[in-house]
């Protein structure tokens, strides 16, 4: 999968991008855009596109905010070279949690206020930006409140809650939705071309619109995982293959079969318990224990993961707590 600053490509997104390309166009350009959406839909992707754009002088095209790949501007954007472009993300470090560091968002603030290198505007992309800590979040803030002439910060974040309402309420708000089904499987194809393609509309299915995911789901035997966590739900009241099931998921591969398991997991716990909430047919196993049993017993199971993840803790015992969890024990 080619990374957003390096991504030629923009699929589902175009009504943004020409509305972006629209407000850059009218002279009265917004210093700061917040855009959301779920993990892995394109939002790094489109706010790059943005900013490399921007940085090469906003050229028209026939796509919005559309520029060829041996554009100057579009190499050094992709090779992290461009002088008018900043770039912060989460930083992580051995059993600590990802953030982007005070030291980080003070030099971006600099940055900001330097002059453009070549004469137009100065960018900052911030990615994943609700793991500033606090000392961050306020050093932004500033920014935000006394803005530079010619700059603008783009920030994305698939948890805008998790951001200060100051924050959001000096940003101009962009959300992004999951692709249809027919530009997934556009995009799947020609990234994936030699997955069967059973394979490829499971993919599509469990991915959400989301062609990041997709992707993720696809390095870590996605499908497969799939199938193997919808035979434990229906398995939950016997507990049947529990160890043989650790060995599974703690064994080869498991920085990306544990979390991607889990995830499905839990997704499809989740489904079934909303589904009959709803008054809709409830899955067989769910009669084992109350609803709120059942989200009680998600809750803590997604910690047990969290935890296991961020502290390198043994995964296949993290495998056998989060089963006796789910059955009640």
């Amino acid at each position: 999968m080619i990374p957003p600053r390096a991504n030629p490509l923009l699929v589902g997104h175009e009504q943004a991008a020409a509305g972006l390309a629209a407000a850059a166009r009218s002279g009265r350009l917004h210093h700061a855009w917040l855009f959301c959406g779920p993990p892995g839909i394109g939002k790094a992707t489109l706010a790059y596109r943005f900013a490399r754009w921007l940085l090469a002088g906003q050229p028209p095209g026939a796509e919005p905010l559309h520029l060829p790949e041996q554009d100057p501007a579009f190499r050094r954007v992709a090779a992290g070279s461009h002088p008018d472009l900043m770039v912060l993300e989460p930083q992580s470090e051995p059993g600590k949690r990802r953030i982007i560091k005070v030291d980080e968002a003070r030099q971006a603030r600099a940055f900001l206020n330097f002059t453009a290198a070549e004469g137009g505007w100065r960018v900052v992309v911030m990615d994943e930006v609700e793991a500033m800590e606090a000392a961050s979040a306020n050093t932004i803030l500033k920014t935000l409140e006394e803005p530079p002439p010619r700059t603008v910060l783009l920030l994305i974040t698939a948890s805008p809650g998790r951001l200060l309402p100051t924050i959001r309420s000096r940003c101009r708000r962009l959300d992004l939705f999951g692709l249809e089904d027919a530009e997934m499987e556009r995009l799947l194809t020609g990234w994936l071309p030699d997955l069967p393609r059973l394979d490829r509309m499971e993919l599509i299915r469990l991915a959400e619109g989301s062609p990041g995911r997709a992707v993720e789901l696809a390095a870590g035997e996605g499908v497969e995982l799939a199938r193997l966590a919808d035979a434990v739900l229906q398995n939950l009241p016997t507990g049947l293959g529990a160890h043989a099931l650790a060995d599974r998921i703690a064994g080869r591969d498991a920085a990306l079969a544990f979390p991607a398991f889990f995830t499905l997991l839990l997704r499809g716990l989740s489904q079934a318990v909303r589904e009959a909430a709803r008054g809709g047919p409830a899955a067989a196993w769910l009669a084992a224990r109350p609803l709120a049993a059942w989200v009680e017993a998600a809750e803590a199971v997604s910690r047990l993961v969290r935890e296991t993840e961020r502290l390198s803790l043994d995964r296949r015992q993290a495998v056998l707590v989060a089963m006796d969890t789910l059955r009640g024990r």
